[in-house]
């Protein structure tokens, strides 16, 4: 096994040795890296998020159910992560971003969660899916027509990370004015460089005036349904999920349609569709979500007790990782033949339990939106770079690509020859 570290002290004699879930090894294909772990530890596998920081990744399909729909023994209170309150993780750790504790439906249990999802989940469910992909139409048309005419792009920072908070914005209710302000804070802030503070006082400053200026006109948008809704959200409470909605929204919405514009134009059983071809893109996205999901690990759940688990002694406090793309290749659960059968949708890149993802749907709308308009808008897409030199960010969390350079034939603005 390659790059692993020792266990924690306070497991020695134990925890088994731990693979580095860190660096360099998640940049190329991390596959070869999860079914190492899944022969080596089985369905549970120990883990170190970054060196001296002890966590389990749940590899298994049935393993990873069990945790996400028992909330009797595994939390999602990150405050009672052990590492964390041993000192283990230290206060600038790039883990505390996506791990710290937040008053969000992505960290309560119980009946906090179902109060917070409900109010969440009936925000999405009175988007209007009509204007919803009208929108997404229009906005990808405008990012399209600044490099029509050029026969070159990268869709990573020309497109995909840019098209999704762009729609978040106007989900929210935010001017078109202040989305370019809005992109380029949740950019900076995810970029998590010298500029990550001050970006992220701009988009909480963004947010905070959204907040007050919908708490005295209220419109047709999330902000003005979450603050109105019986749940009785305080304005504190609301600016949070704003966040979670419009950051942790946007990377994987990038991610899958990246994910998918490089599978169409890489795997012989898509490219054609670019050219007219019968698989559609509704089957590229599901291939992805089981493949290559755009989030392959997700934190976390936290063990409420001592507990056995997929042959594994867990420790109360213990982190569990939710290995989403791992459990999909679960051999258990997989058809004897490897293949994805068409809508077949039992996937776990969304998790699974109490905190199914709530904006799966409007996610694959944006995705399919997104991509549709691309492989339309811009002719004989193809990628510049061999498939092989294309790369990935190195992070526990997102299989995100750095780049995704691509040429066509130019075209002038709207589309025409």
């Amino acid at each position: 096994m390659t790059d692993t570290a020792s266990g924690c002290p306070a497991h020695a004699g134990s925890r088994p040795a731990a693979a580095a879930l860190y660096g360099q090894v998640l940049t190329g294909d991390t596959r070869e890296l999860y079914e190492q772990l899944r022969a080596e530890h089985g369905p549970v596998a120990p883990v170190e998020l970054e060196p001296g920081v002890p966590a389990w990744l749940v590899l298994g399909y049935r393993e990873l159910l069990e945790v996400t729909r028992n909330e009797e023994c595994f939390s999602h209170d990150s405050r009672r992560w052990r590492a964390l309150n041993e000192g283990l993780v230290r206060p600038d750790s790039p883990l505390l971003p996506m791990m710290g504790y937040r008053p969000t439906l992505l960290f309560a249990d119980g009946a906090a969660h179902r109060r917070l999802s409900r109010a969440v989940g009936d925000g999405f469910a009175r988007l209007d899916q009509h204007q919803l992909r009208r929108s997404v139409a229009q906005l990808a048309d405008m990012l399209l027509d600044a490099v029509a005419g050029t026969g070159r792009a990268e869709l990573v920072q020309d497109y995909a990370m840019r098209l999704p908070l762009w729609v978040a914005s106007r989900m929210v209710g935010l001017s078109d004015q202040l989305a370019p302000r809005l992109i380029a804070a949740v950019n900076g802030l995810v970029d998590s460089g010298d500029q990550a503070r001050a970006a992220n006082q701009t988009l909480q400053q963004i947010l905070t005036e959204l907040v007050r200026q919908k708490t005295a006109t209220p419109g047709e948008d999330l902000t003005s349904w979450l603050l109105a809704h019986p749940a009785g959200l305080s304005a504190e409470e609301v600016l949070h999920h704003l966040v979670v909605i419009i950051v942790a929204g946007n990377g994987p919405a990038a991610n899958w349609i990246t994910n998918t514009v490089r599978l169409l134009l890489t795997d012989t059983r898509f490219r054609s569709h670019v050219t007219g071809g019968r698989l559609t893109v509704d089957a590229a996205l599901d291939e992805v979500l089981w493949r290559d999901p755009p989030t392959q690990n997700f934190p976390g759940r936290y063990a409420t007790r001592d507990v056995r688990l997929g042959n594994q002694d867990i420790r109360a406090g213990d982190a569990l990782i939710l290995g989403l793309a791992a459990a999909n290749r679960d051999p258990a659960v997989q058809p004897p033949d490897g293949r994805i059968v068409p809508g077949n949708r039992s996937h776990l890149a969304f998790s699974a339990g109490p905190h199914t993802c709530p904006a799966r749907d409007p996610a694959r709308l944006i995705a399919h939106t997104a991509v549709d308009t691309l492989i339309h808008r811009l002719p004989g897409l193809r990628l510049a770079v061999p498939p092989e030199d294309l790369t990935y960010r190195p992070s526990p969390w997102a299989r995100a690509l750095t780049a995704l350079p691509v040429h066509f034939t130019p075209t002038r603005t709207g589309g025409a020859p």
